[in-house]
C-alpha cells in the first residue's frame, strides 16, 4: 500500500480523538459541570465559546508552528494539551479555573482539527486528495458517534474527572504513537511522489506552478481568499448553529428517543456524503461549484424542515437526510478549493486561516440560534417548541454562503485595485511579512 494511505488512516484516527474531545466534548462537559457545580448555563457556555475562540487563534498560527517545530511534535503536544485541558475542566472548583483550562483544550482542538488533518494528508496526495481527505475527515463524524455517548457513559460511571483521565490518557498514547509511526515521515524523505507516483528522473524539470504565491499580508487582500473565508464562515455558522439545536427541534414531533436516532441518521448521511463526493469528484471539477451545490443540498434540507412544521415526521426525516449529506463536505471542500485556487506554498496557510475565521464565527452560532428561537414567532399550526422559522434563517445563510463562494470563481491572483472606470490592475507585491499570522 502507498504509505500516503496509511497516513490518511492515521489522520482518521487522530480526527476521532480531535473531534470527539475538542468539538463534540464541550456540549457534554457543559451539562456535567452544571450538574456538579450548579453554575449558570451562561457561565459554562462562555467557557465553551472561549474554547473555540482561543482555538481559532491557535489555528491561525498552525502553519507557522508546523514549520517551526514539525507536524509530529505539534500533534503530540496537541494531544497532551487536550488531555490536560479537559482534566482542568473536570477539576475546576471555581469559574476562573474553568477559564484557565480553556487555552489548553483550545490548543489541543486546534492541533487535531480540520486544518491539522489537512496538513497531515496534503503532502501525500495531489490528484487523489479529495478521496484521501474524505477518508481522514470521516474520523470527525466517527468521533461524534463514538465519543459523545462514551463521555456520557464514563461520566455516569466514574465521574467527570475519571472520564477525563481515561479518555485523555488514551488520546495521548494514541497520538504519540501515530505521530511517531506516520507523521514524522515525509514523501521526500521516503523518495516518494504524491499519489504514489515515481520520482522524476534526474535532470527532469518539475512543472512550474500556475498560481503565484501570496506571501505575508498579501493573502488577506486576495479576492479568492476573502470569498472562501467569508463563505466558509457563513456556511459553518448556519450549520453549527442548527446542529446545536436540531435535537431539541426534533423532540416535539419525534420524542427524545427517536430524535436521537434522527441525529445519528444525520451523522451517517454526513459520512456518506463526504465519502461519495471525495471518491467521485473529478480531478478537473470546479470545486467552488461543488461546494455551492453542497450548500444547495442543505438549503433543500432546511426547506423540508420548515415544510414539516415540526409535526410531519416523514418530511422531517427527509430534511435530516438532505441536510446531513452536506455536513461533512462543508469541512472537507474548503481545503480542496484552496488546493486548486492557491499556490502550493500557500495552501497550508490558507486552510489554517480559513479554518480559524470559520471557527471564530461558529463559536457564537449556538447562542445566536438560541436567541432566534426565543425571538422568532412560531408558524401557525407548528408543534410547540418546533420554531420552524429558524430553518428559514439557516437556509438564507447557506444561500448567502453559496453566493459568496461563487463570487470568487475565476478571480485573478493577488490584490486588485480599480484605476479608471472599468479596468483592474494588480497592485505591486510588497516584501513578504514575517508574522506567523501573515
Amino acid at each position: 500500500m502507498f504509505f500516503g494511505w496509511r497516513v490518511a488512516w492515521a489522520a482518521f484516527a487522530i480526527a476521532v480523538f480531535g473531534w470527539g474531545v475538542g468539538f463534540y466534548g464541550p456540549p457534554v462537559f457543559l451539562h456535567a459541570i452544571r450538574e456538579a457545580r450548579g453554575w449558570p448555563v451562561w457561565l459554562v457556555s462562555a467557557a465553551v465559546t472561549c474554547h473555540f475562540l482561543l482555538g481559532a487563534l491557535a489555528v491561525a498560527n498552525l502553519a507557522y508552528l508546523h514549520r517551526r517545530f514539525g507536524l509530529a511534535a505539534i500533534t503530540r503536544a496537541g494531544g497532551v494539551a487536550a488531555a490536560l485541558g479537559v482534566l482542568g475542566w473536570a477539576l475546576a472548583r471555581e469559574p476562573w479555573q474553568l477559564f484557565a483550562a480553556t487555552p489548553l483544550s483550545a490548543f489541543g482542538w486546534a492541533a487535531t482539527g480540520a486544518a491539522a488533518i489537512n496538513a497531515m494528508v496534503a503532502p501525500w496526495f495531489d490528484r487523489r486528495r479529495p478521496a484521501a481527505l474524505s477518508t481522514a475527515y470521516n474520523g470527525a463524524s466517527v468521533g461524534g458517534v463514538l465519543l459523545s455517548p462514551l463521555w456520557v457513559a464514563l461520566i455516569a460511571a466514574v465521574g467527570f474527572p475519571g472520564a477525563a483521565a481515561l479518555v485523555g490518557g488514551a488520546m495521548v498514547l494514541a497520538l504519540w504513537w501515530l505521530s511517531a509511526r506516520f507523521l514524522a515521515r515525509t514523501p521526500a524523505a521516503m523518495g516518494l511522489e504524491p499519489d504514489g507516483g515515481a520520482p522524476p528522473a534526474a535532470g527532469t524539470a518539475r512543472p512550474v506552478p500556475q498560481t503565484a504565491a501570496l506571501p505575508g499580508a498579501l493573502l488577506w487582500r486576495d479576492p479568492r481568499f476573502a470569498t472562501l473565508a467569508a463563505a466558509t464562515s457563513i456556511g459553518l455558522f448556519a450549520q453549527v448553529g442548527l446542529i446545536a439545536h436540531l435535537f431539541s427541534l426534533l423532540v416535539p414531533a419525534l420524542g427524545a428517543q427517536f430524535a436521537g436516532f434522527a441525529a445519528g441518521l444525520a451523522t451517517a448521511c454526513a459520512i456518506a456524503g463526504r465519502t461519495g463526493l471525495g471518491w467521485l469528484l473529478p480531478p478537473d471539477a470546479d470545486r467552488r461549484r461543488a461546494a455551492a451545490a453542497n450548500y444547495g443540498l442543505q438549503i433543500c434540507g432546511c426547506l423540508a424542515f420548515f415544510a414539516a412544521g415540526g409535526a410531519d415526521v416523514p418530511t422531517l426525516l427527509l430534511g435530516v437526510a438532505l441536510f446531513g449529506l452536506g455536513i461533512g463536505n462543508a469541512t472537507s471542500l474548503p481545503p480542496l478549493i484552496a488546493q486548486r485556487d492557491f499556490a502550493h506554498a500557500d495552501t497550508a496557510r490558507v486552510v489554517a486561516l480559513v479554518t480559524a475565521c470559520s471557527q471564530a464565527a461558529y463559536a457564537f452560532a449556538p447562542a445566536a440560534f438560541g436567541a432566534l428561537r426565543d425571538l422568532l414567532p412560531a408558524a401557525p399550526g407548528a408543534a410547540e417548541g418546533a420554531a420552524p422559522a429558524v430553518f428559514l434563517v439557516a437556509a438564507g445563510l447557506q444561500a448567502a454562503a453559496a453566493a459568496v463562494l461563487l463570487l470568487g470563481r475565476g478571480r485573478p491572483s493577488g490584490p486588485w485595485t480599480v484605476r479608471g472606470p472599468t479596468r483592474l490592475r494588480p497592485r505591486p507585491s510588497p516584501s513578504p511579512a514575517r508574522s506567523p499570522l501573515g
